[in-house]
């Protein structure tokens, strides 16, 4: 009985049928993601099997084992043992061929008008990827080892990059369990938010589909809100998409506005204030704000000074910051906000990025004059004040950009994130170049990320991140054919599409 017990366990462990180059070439092989997908798939459904049969085969008394000969105790530890080793060297070099750059397919993209948005455009142009890498960038390329892919008629950009998205934190606004943009408390600098990101939302690869290679999901719900990090839209685990950690700590400044509602007329009477009140509670957030940034600087020089210390979460997190090593998104759209963020800015020696911006277009010199670059939320957004004209929000990057700011398009929520190069598109309409429009959905946000080396734009040495539409992409009527992320090309598919070939074939009424 229990030999038989033994043997029951033995029977998921059988060594794999194939040699490890067989199963790098069932993987070079592959024609679609689809295919890699299930090979994966199978193997790590393998590795499970393995995992569950070494686990009972420890829990297994050292009396089972007595039952047999020391011949078959041999033979069953050397079968466990050989198998196991063997599936996990087979899951290493899938891991590696899946994600790695270092084994991307060397790839020469031929016939299209690239886009390298840094420099000058290339009609019929090559480009060369290897290992991941943007190899060689123009008119003709040699690449005899390369796998040549035609995009005849295509236009090719770099990878478009989302600022200030909850993209991966939301699924469905009204469903509260799929909402993870906020923690408890004010301060909260050691809430990370790539750590919450959801890898299988349906709104990432819609997102994809439309060109946008990397997006940055923010964390939100206090004044000290917590860091981001630049995620790829390709991965099966949120490891995997990260592209870097803590770009940014987000701070949310406090409103200068101020309720001027009778208590009489109020909606809420027990809870208004007056306008004294009102003033003393924003004095008093702003007071807290620089106290912890104070305390903050206070920590790391201690931290400096000795081996033995307390170590603080919290105060861990901001030491780069406090550094200057990361930079401060405040998030502020009233010009009375952006003003006295600036001046507080210059004052603790914080590197100043502004999110939101609505108002940013009335002070563009003080933010050229500080170097201050511009994640701009509000193209669509309605006029705030009579006096304004209906197109105030579309003509203020073009405001901004003459006035030398850098500035950044975001989508706005994570289901119109996608939307992106439209934001640009009408900001375009009223007064930035196309060029400048360019660069506010590649560049710029690379380089506000920290990733201006890296992404961004098509030159040789960046990562081979890049897409390919059949026209403008600042036409609403164009459409990405292909998208490759670090070399290697991922799939469009999305629930998008997959509902419309659903119901394109649905069954017609007699």
């Amino acid at each position: 009985m229990m030999k038989n017990r033994i043997r029951g366990v033995l029977k998921n462990v059988r060594p794999h049928p194939g040699p490890l180059p067989q199963e790098r070439e069932k993987y070079s092989a592959a024609t679609n993601e689809r295919e890699r997908d299930l090979l994966v798939s199978s193997l790590f459904a393998m590795k499970r099997k393995t995992d569950a049969a070494n686990s009972a085969m420890k829990s297994l008394r050292s009396d089972y084992l007595s039952a047999l000969s020391p011949g078959e105790r041999a033979g069953v530890r050397a079968s466990v043992a050989q198998t196991i080793g063997k599936l996990h060297i087979i899951l290493l070099l899938v891991v590696l061929f899946s994600y790695s750059p270092a084994f991307a397919e060397t790839l020469l993209l031929t016939g299209a008008t690239v886009h390298t948005v840094s420099g000058e455009t290339i009609t019929n142009g090559q480009v060369l990827l290897r290992d991941g890498k943007i190899s060689a960038v123009g008119k003709s390329v040699p690449a005899t080892d390369a796998k040549t892919i035609s995009l005849e008629g295509l236009h090719l950009y770099p990878g478009m990059i989302a600022l200030n998205t909850d993209l991966g934190l939301v699924e469905i606004d009204a469903v509260r369990s799929t909402v993870d943009v906020r923690e408890a408390g004010d301060y909260t600098p050691d809430v990370y938010s790539w750590l919450a990101v959801n890898p299988d939302s349906e709104l990432i690869p819609v997102a994809r589909a439309n060109g946008i290679s990397h997006f940055e999901p923010v964390p939100s719900g206090a004044v000290v809100a917590g860091q981001s990090g630049l995620l790829a839209t390709d991965g099966w685990t949120t490891e995997q998409m990260v592209t870097k950690k803590s770009i940014a700590l987000h701070v949310y400044w406090p409103g200068a506005g101020l309720d001027t509602t009778p208590k009489e007329k109020s909606r809420n009477p027990a809870k208004w204030k007056s306008l004294e009140d009102q003033d003393k509670d924003r004095r008093e957030k702003l007071r807290e704000l620089d106290d912890f940034f104070a305390e903050a600087k206070a920590y790391a020089k201690a931290r400096k000074g000795t081996n033995v210390f307390n170590i603080v979460p919290a105060w861990e997190a901001m030491l780069p910051v406090v550094s200057g090593e990361t930079p401060v998104i405040i998030h502020a759209d009233d010009v009375r906000q952006i003003r006295a963020a600036v001046s507080w800015a210059a004052t603790n020696g914080v590197k100043m990025i502004l999110a939101g911006g609505l108002d940013a277009w009335r002070v563009a010199d003080m933010l050229a004059t500080n170097n201050i670059p511009v994640v701009f939320s509000h193209t669509f957004t309605l006029p705030q004040r009579e006096t304004d004209g209906y197109a105030v929000n579309y003509a203020a990057p073009g405001v901004l950009s003459k006035a030398g700011v850098k500035v950044a398009f975001t989508g706005g929520g994570a289901s119109l994130v996608k939307n992106m190069p439209y934001a640009a598109a009408q900001a375009v309409a009223f007064g930035l170049s196309s060029n400048e429009a360019l660069k506010s959905l590649t560049l710029y946000p690379a380089q506000m990320a920290g990733m201006g080396e890296r992404l961004g734009s098509i030159e040789t040495g960046k990562n081979a991140t890049l897409f390919a539409a059949d026209g403008d992409i600042l036409d609403i009527r164009s459409n990405v054919k292909h998208i490759w992320i670090a070399g290697k090309e991922v799939s469009l598919e999305n629930r998008h599409t997959r509902l419309y070939g659903k119901y394109k074939n649905r069954p017609k009424s007699p």
